[in-house]
């Protein structure tokens, strides 16, 4: 990690004994001097490269076919990914593909494959999920409209990351806004989960202090590359610990968010998390007021309660700052849904991790406050 880590990429290729890469890449990407770089360096290198760039958000089994259609006629032995969620998620599912055969919708689930994936290096180009060491990734199904989770903790996450603040220069405001709202929700969630144990608390605390001292200078400017990294590094520890943890409502309705009115994950969450945040308070009042304190809030001498509601206040502040919607009338969504998307948020089988146990009823208030 650091300013200019890309440049090592030759080294890590070579490390791999790889001269046939296969290269999952963003297409906005494709013109920048960032991109570029990292072509003539791997072509100066006589390393032959087949480049993939027709990968969507929330990508479709559709796209990894034919991605993995492009990695296995190059006969690609180790897969770099630059891009966001989406393209390391495609990067992901064509390397358990190339290794492991079939269709990716044989491996949804925990653990469904055994035979490690090519290798893969990820240049993330946005500070938001986390998946270049994530232990998941997340394609849709468009034939039954839903998302299936592949899931390995010791085989999904890539071979080697590089955490690059050059990579993040082109990113647009709202999108640093909506993938770093995200990045925080990973922390935020997995510290406040019935499964968190005192590592992943040690590791989000300090993710959630990196984020919210950083996130509001990096996305007034994507240019000022100490904050970026610091981003990059709040993501990336977030994205360590939450496949341990699982995640909680926030995610849970931001899931139905997104797939009814087609908003992005990160918006998702965003409009989401203060509503959640408020209600989830009472299950665990002493963990919120560790958060109050990793978002800068002077809670030391304050009665407990008082604490853990500057948590909330500071979460709805950091909203504001970033210019996020304030409820989901302002991005689209229709009330008429709710009934239909709360009763799925109690199907969804998140009240194992989220710390207040919440029913359908619940998940319709809490759309409805949202609303």
């Amino acid at each position: 990690m650091g300013v200019g880590a890309h440049e090592r990429i030759v080294d890590i290729v070579r490390q791999q004994a790889c001269d046939r890469l296969f290269a999952a890449v963003d297409a906005a990407l494709l013109d920048t001097p960032f991109y570029k770089g990292i072509a003539g360096m791997l072509a100066q290198a006589g390393i032959e490269v087949a480049i993939y760039t027709d990968i969507e958000p929330d990508p479709s089994a559709n796209t990894v076919e034919r991605a993995y259609a492009v990695c296995r006629d190059h006969g690609a032995s180790v897969i770099l990914a630059i891009g966001g969620g989406s393209t390391m998620d495609v990067a992901k599912a064509v390397g358990i593909l190339a290794t492991n055969g079939g269709r990716i919708h044989d491996y949804e689930g925990i653990e469904k494959f055994s035979i490690p994936p090519l290798p893969l290096i990820a240049i993330p180009t946005t500070a938001g999920t986390g998946s270049e060491v994530s232990g998941s990734c997340v394609i849709t199904d468009t034939d039954k409209n839903l998302k299936m989770s592949i899931r390995h903790a010791v085989l999904n996450p890539a071979t080697v990351a590089i955490l690059d603040p050059l990579a993040l220069r082109t990113v647009p405001a709202h999108v640093a806004a909506h993938s770093g709202m995200d990045a925080f929700v990973h922390a935020f969630e997995s510290y406040i989960s019935r499964q968190s144990n005192l590592m992943t608390d040690a590791i989000n605390l300090y993710a959630m202090e990196l984020i919210a001292a950083n996130i509001r200078q990096f996305v007034a400017n994507r240019e000022n590359l100490e904050a970026g990294l610091n981003m990059l590094c709040g993501s990336a520890l977030a994205g360590i610990t939450f496949g341990q943890t699982g995640l909680g409502n926030v995610h849970c309705m931001a899931r139905f968010v997104g797939a009814f009115f087609h908003l992005s994950h990160g918006l998702s969450n965003a409009v989401c998390l203060p509503y959640v945040a408020r209600f989830n308070l009472v299950a665990n009042p002493a963990k919120y007021a560790r958060v109050a304190a990793a978002l800068g809030r002077p809670v030391q001498q304050l009665p407990l309660l008082d604490a853990a509601g500057e948590a909330v206040e500071a979460i709805e502040r950091l909203c504001r700052d970033l210019s996020i919607p304030a409820r989901l009338r302002d991005v689209g969504a229709k009330q008429e849904a709710f009934d239909e998307m709360a009763a799925l948020c109690a199907k969804a089988g998140y009240n194992r991790w989220n710390p207040r146990h919440t029913t359908a009823a619940d998940f319709r208030a809490l759309f409805d406050q949202a609303y």
